[in-house]
């Protein structure tokens, strides 16, 4: 697209506003600014719109646009007047512009901050969502420009329109005057308006993902002539599985007169297939791929597998050539899986979609796998495919999706597809990278809330292939963030399947307690301290003997069930030999029969060389995890989610009640001991907390002040004095440090300050470094000061390079530090641990993303390892946590309700038995990044 050059515009062309949406059935359209260069596609576009809707817009019959009219909306200067289009394919297929309007309705500049606003939308994609997507970013364009609110007049027969601007979720009035419905509203966005956006995000993208998964036709591009081949593989792999749509072969190549390839019939092009196709399967080369979307887009095709390598991960030629795929594909409103993907699976009976290089249909289940990957797919497949090795036993898969490059369609995407998924109890992810970790931590919270989310996330850098918002955090940091969401994070794929299957098969546990029961005394006593190391509370193991048969298994496993101080039993079982010993079938019989007996408590069995009892454990049936029964004084089922956001409840189904078993005890405490935690997130989650207000919090003022900070500069770190301002006005108070280059100095802000005092170097070797003797404390007279200045600079050097401070000494506690930084991609994220080697050598830091609740304040003063020291640790007195988790609460407000504040040190931060002293503050003041998840709904831009 050219840049206009029209003497009226005030600005250049503003590139940043062109996005691409996916509409509400889950195709796409591209927004983007009009320009004088549209005055063709604006006259085709309107042609094309019915005579009803043309009346809905001017109010009266207006058959064309007279070329004053044409001017007029493809002129624009991008400030007071604004036009946007949507497009498919290049050409429009809806409108909107806003013109700023002042006192009595007429053109105004700035400072004006009202505009009229009206759209217009072909009739052939009316009802797709176009209006509603168009709808939220000129409002993102108008907020940028100065403008505050919008007015838009309709006519009360176009309820349509009515309804777009009803259901957006801004503060709106209504009225109704000389046969017109006006409507009025305000452009800053509510939690309504949020709400409303990121449901319509939710629908939007799981139907984009539904209609990749459950085509009604597939055409695998680049079938070979002979077997062999990827494209004839993945044929093969698709009629192997029955897929119950119609199938199509593809070759340009194909003889003129050829018919059919392995019973399917056979076409030179895309365009020769008669009748609509869904998904094209790509396994041509990548320089061949340009061709084949263009094929599709012009067919109709709804979304791609590009199977095809050669792209980002192969270098700087191969990264511009999948943004070109990716541009070139959404032209048309085609979402990609891949490129260098190795495919999709649905086992749906009404689907049967096998569009993979997997060999074999994994057999259907309610697990939902994602890997982005291809190795790991086929991994993560045979693992949950075959029986005996690893974990032995079958489960079952509902959907499969390896992404490779996932240039278009992300972890996100599919996540989106199965938080409503009825077909899908359980998620398993295995993440190289994660794309947009802001939008991840997101969709995890809510879907964790629903259904399990166990995730195996890459360490190192991320592959080639994949585009990666840079991240300043280490990645323990985001795995925290990650478990605070919700998500059960492991380290190998092994514990993902473990995992998995555990949660799959059994309800989840109501608290830590563990009995362990078996045939084997040194097994269980392993089993034991295993649970001891992971964190539960075993009782004692129960050896039933290696005489134990069938019953006395069924008997005492259905007592430990029985049992209100039992929340989980984990059996141990060896083989055994001589007569009368119980067979593998008759004990797996004995065990399920006594789990059925007490359905809300999970069972799992740890065995040793028992490929039969395991095989017998698995015997198909329904995989969904089943409701938890309430702990006493939990107050039962409530759900985390309000109802209109809770997903639908999947369809019953005959439940035959699955054990997991386990060839090693650390595997199987391990996967309960993360369902265990899972439970208590469930159980906290349904009472999330709540972000206090406090009436000394001086937020205008605070405003104010960064304000005129930032006037210097880009950004900037603040000295003492402004740091102490800006942290005074939330009611965090910073014990003063008078700079003493002298010893007379420090004796004169000794008496200012009041003794005892504390003499500090702060050059940057030193500081925080009481260690290193660049402290002294408990300075009670002048005598004494000056001694300690003297030995000072006696060992470090002169004061010019110690910068020697005093400071009046605080009650003695435990030195503790308080951070908050804003990342670019994960947000804004506030840590805390001990002060010193505890959180500098061994990293003992607990993170939290602000804004930070109350019950999050609470868990994070606990969550470090070193927390015992803070509740009175080998007799000492407690300090005080609660003004700790106060001091907490009011650092994350600072830096929510001030996106400028970029990084807040509090260090440290004494933490006495009554009350808290900061004794060393930093702040860093910066344009705030851009929060793109509080913008308009958009694809990642290529």
């Amino acid at each position: 697209m050219q840049t206009p050059a029209h003497p009226q515009d005030r600005h250049e062309y503003p590139s940043h506003w062109e996005a691409d949406v996916v509409l509400r059935d889950g195709g796409t359209a591209r927004i983007r600014p009009i320009t004088v260069d549209d005055a063709d596609r604006l006259v085709s576009f309107y042609e094309q719109v019915s005579d009803e809707s043309k009346y809905y817009r001017f109010f009266a019959p207006y058959p064309r646009l007279s070329a004053k009219d044409v001017h007029r909306f493809t002129h624009h200067d991008f400030v007071d007047r604004v036009g946007l289009a949507a497009t498919i394919g290049g050409e429009f297929i809806a409108t909107v512009r806003y013109d700023r309007i002042g006192p009595g309705g007429l053109a105004a500049s700035a400072p004006a901050d009202e505009a009229e606003v009206a759209f217009l939308v072909q009739d052939a994609h009316q009802g797709r969502g176009v209006a509603s997507a168009l709808l939220e970013h000129i409002a993102a364009v108008a907020r940028e420009r100065g403008i505050r609110r919008f007015a838009a007049e309709v006519l009360p027969a176009n309820t349509k329109m009515i309804k777009v601007f009803m259901d957006a979720g801004y503060t709106q009035q209504r009225s109704f005057e000389d046969g017109v419905v006006r409507l009025e509203f305000d452009l800053e966005p509510t939690d309504r308006s949020l709400a409303v956006q990121r449901a319509r995000e939710q629908r939007a993208e799981a139907r984009s993902v539904r209609r990749l998964l459950a085509p009604g036709s597939v055409a695998v591009i680049g079938v070979g002539r002979t077997p062999g081949g990827v494209g004839r593989s993945v044929l093969g792999n698709l009629r192997e599985a029955g897929f119950t749509g119609r199938l199509h072969a593809v070759n340009q190549a194909f003889p003129a007169d050829l018919k059919e390839v392995d019973g399917v019939s056979a076409h030179r092009s895309v365009r020769d297939i008669d009748g609509p196709v869904d998904l094209a399967v790509v396994a041509v080369p990548a320089d061949h791929v340009p061709d084949v979307v263009t094929e599709c887009g012009e067919h109709g095709v709804q979304g791609l597998v590009v199977l095809a390598a050669g792209y980002a991960e192969s270098g700087p030629d191969g990264r511009e050539r999948q943004r070109e795929l990716v541009r070139h594909a959404r032209t048309y409103g085609m979402r990609i899986i891949g490129p260098n993907a190795f495919g999709i699976i649905n086992t749906a009976d009404d689907v049967r979609l096998n569009a993979s290089l997997a060999p074999e249909m994994p057999r259907p289940g309610r697990i939902g796998l994602f890997a982005q990957s291809g190795a790991i797919g086929i991994a993560l497949l045979s693992r949950l495919h075959r029986r005996g090795g690893g974990v032995t036993g079958t489960t079952g898969v509902s959907t499969f999706v390896s992404s490779g490059n996932r240039a278009d369609v992300s972890g996100n995407d599919v996540l989106q597809y199965w938080y409503d998924d009825p077909d899908t109890d359980v998620v398993l992810m295995y993440l190289e990278s994660i794309g947009n970790p802001r939008k991840f931590t997101r969709l995890s919270r809510r879907t964790a809330a629903a259904k399990p989310l166990v995730v195996v996330q890459g360490e190192g850098s991320a592959p080639q292939g994949h585009a990666v918002r840079a991240t300043r955090l280490p990645h323990a940091t985001v795995s925290a963030l990650l478990r605070q969401a919700g998500v059960i994070r492991v380290d190998t794929i092994t514990e993902l399947v473990d995992t998995g299957l555990l949660l799959a098969r059994q309800p989840l546990p109501a608290g830590p307690r563990v009995v362990i029961l078996g045939n084997s005394e040194s097994l269980g006593l392993l089993t034991y301290d295993r649970c001891l190391a992971e964190g539960l509370r075993p009782a004692r193991p129960l050896d039933l003997t290696t005489g134990a048969t069938a019953a006395d298994f069924h008997r005492a496993l259905s007592e430990a069930l029985a049992d209100e101080s039992c929340d989980a039993v984990v059996v141990t079982a060896i083989p055994t030999i001589g007569e009368g010993a119980v067979g593998d079938a008759e004990l797996a019989q004995a065990l399920r029969s006594a789990a059925e007996g007490v359905p809300g408590k999970p069972v799992l069995v740890v065995h040793v060389e028992l490929g039969g009892l395991a095989e017998a454990l698995s015997a198909a049936g329904r995989t969904a995890p089943q409701a938890t029964a309430p702990a006493s004084g939990t107050g039962g089922g409530a759900h985390p989610l309000p109802l209109a956001e809770r997903p639908p409840t999947a369809v019953s189904h005959s439940y035959s009640r699955l054990i997991p078993a386990y060839p090693a005890a650390e595997r199987a405490v391990r996967a309960l001991a993360e369902a265990v935690k899972y439970a208590q997130w469930r159980r906290e989650a349904a009472e999330p907390g709540k972000v206090p207000e406090y009436d000394d919090i001086d937020e205008k003022g605070a405003a104010e002040l960064i304000g005129g900070l930032l006037e210097r500069g880009e950004g900037l770190t603040l000295g003492v004095e402004e740091t102490c301002a800006l942290l005074g006005r939330y009611g965090l108070d910073v014990h003063r440090a008078l700079p003493a280059p002298t010893a007379d100095a420090a004796v004169t802000a000794a008496r200012d300050l009041g003794y005892p005092v504390a003499l500090k170097a702060t050059a940057p070797h030193l500081r925080h470094r009481a260690d290193l003797g660049g402290v002294r404390l408990d300075l009670a007279d002048e005598e004494q000061l000056r001694r300690a200045y003297s030995e000072l600079t006696e060992l470090f050097g002169q004061p010019e390079e110690l910068r020697p401070v005093v400071q009046r000494m605080a009650p003695r506690g435990v030195d503790t530090v308080v951070r908050a930084v804003i990342d670019p991609a994960a947000g804004a994220v506030l840590s805390f641990g001990l002060a010193g080697a505890a959180s500098q050598l061994l990293g003992d830091m607990a993170h939290r993303l602000v804004p930070v609740t109350d019950r999050d304040a609470t868990s994070l003063v606990r969550s470090i390892r070193t927390a015992p020291l803070l509740f009175g640790w080998r007799g000492s007195k407690p300090v005080d946590t609660p003004a700790l988790e106060e001091l907490l609460l009011r650092v994350s407000r600072l830096v929510d309700d001030h996106p400028e504040v970029v990084a807040v040190t509090l260090e440290p931060v004494v933490v006495a038995r009554q009350g808290v002293s900061v004794l060393g503050a930093t702040v860093r003041l910066a344009p705030p990044p851009a929060r793109d998840d509080l913008g308009p709904r958009t694809l990642p831009a290529y």
